[in-house]
């Protein structure tokens, strides 16, 4: 009898997490901008490697401006060199063209290509990343902040699922002449062929492209965009439990919103200013011990890499996860030196940066 009971309240308990299962969407409609399902849209989240998106836009708009050109030759520096997966393993001193960069943060979710180009306009990541929230400010994400070019875990870099799906149709409508770039299915790199790792990208139909992002912070992460019989849709899912679950998210709510299930209400245009909720992310998997702490950023379907940072260290650990996160077992373990961990002056002088835009922003 008492085993019985111990059955039925661990399926009972499994059932009540998976049917309270969290997570933040928004669906947009890319002609207008019309807001046509949200749910959780305005509750803070770890954007992870979402965070490449308004890293581009940066790339997009430096090279409008003129102040880079796609065939520039980047020089990898020390701390890119360094970074954790995902990357193309570039080396300290090896050249990697803005193009090529653009390319490999759309396909591959390269944290050094990340880097590399965010030294190359900012100066230094951290520069940069104050620019990314200034520029994330006046674009209207006023709840969004950011701390590096990769979406590597810090718990002050935060998004929300409104505020992204802003930023994918600011980048498509503010660079048509780069946004093609989202449609490629691979990277040809140093005579490699690296296949691209955004599933709904290759097979939804009239998939345009977008990005993926995981962290155990963050959960399964994707913004996706696609066409089909004259309209186009914009979409955000943020905390999928796997990383099939977050791609049936996304099936789904385009399916919907192709079908005409949902009705458009210009009254919630994605520019229309929000009030903040000042709500806290969640740490969404159990998989890490805090945002600040653990990244899984290989996004891949298997198999993800998960970073420990200790002091001026990373500990990789390659593990596999069932359905809630967990860790189920481990592949392989090596630890690697962080060469670049920012100081804390340096710390505290972006952190007073942001705070100072925020300030501004909000006059």
């Amino acid at each position: 009898m008492k085993t019985v009971k111990l059955i039925v309240f661990f399926v009972l308990f499994a059932i009540s997490q998976t049917s309270h299962a969290r997570h933040a969407a928004i669906l947009v409609d890319a002609s207008n901008g019309n807001v046509l399902y949200e749910l959780e849209a305005t509750q803070a989240w770890y954007p992870a490697s979402l965070t490449k998106l308004m890293t581009l836009y940066m790339a997009f708009d430096a090279l409008n401006a003129g102040k880079i050109r796609l065939q520039d030759p980047i020089n990898t520096s020390y701390h890119a060199s360094r970074q954790p997966n995902s990357k193309l393993g570039l080396r300290v001193g090896q050249t990697i063209s803005v193009e090529e960069a653009i390319l490999a943060l759309i396909t591959r979710s390269a944290n050094d290509a990340a880097v590399a180009l965010a030294e190359y306009i900012g100066g230094t990541e951290e520069s940069f990343a104050v620019r990314m929230t200034e520029k994330a400010h006046a674009l209207g994400m006023s709840d969004s902040h950011f701390m590096n070019a990769t979406g590597l875990p810090h718990p002050w870099q935060v998004s929300t699922a409104r505020d992204l799906g802003l930023l994918a149709w600011r980048v498509m409508h503010n660079f048509p002449d780069y946004y093609p770039y989202f449609s490629a299915h691979g990277l040809s790199f140093r005579g490699r062929e690296l296949p691209a790792i955004n599933k709904f990208t290759e097979h939804y139909p009239g998939a345009e492209g977008m990005k993926t992002g995981f962290t155990c912070g963050s959960g399964y992460n994707l913004i996706s965009s696609a066409s089909q019989n004259g309209s186009r849709l914009i979409g955000v899912i943020l905390g999928g439990m796997t990383s099939p679950q977050r791609y049936q998210l996304m099936i789904d709510m385009m399916d919907a919103g192709f079908a005409g299930q949902y009705s458009a209400d210009s009254a919630r245009s994605i520019t229309t200013s929000v009030a903040s909720t000042g709500s806290i992310p969640p740490q969404q998997l159990a998989c890490g011990r805090g945002a600040a702490t653990v990244v899984a950023s290989t996004d891949d379907d298997n198999y993800d890499t998960i970073v420990h940072r200790r002091g001026h260290h990373y500990k990789v650990v390659k593990a596999k996860y069932h359905a809630q996160g967990h860790i189920v077992g481990k592949r392989s373990v090596v630890t690697k030196p962080h060469a670049s961990v920012t100081s804390q002056k340096t710390a505290v002088k972006q952190t007073k940066a942001v705070k100072k835009s925020n300030k501004i922003h909000h006059r």
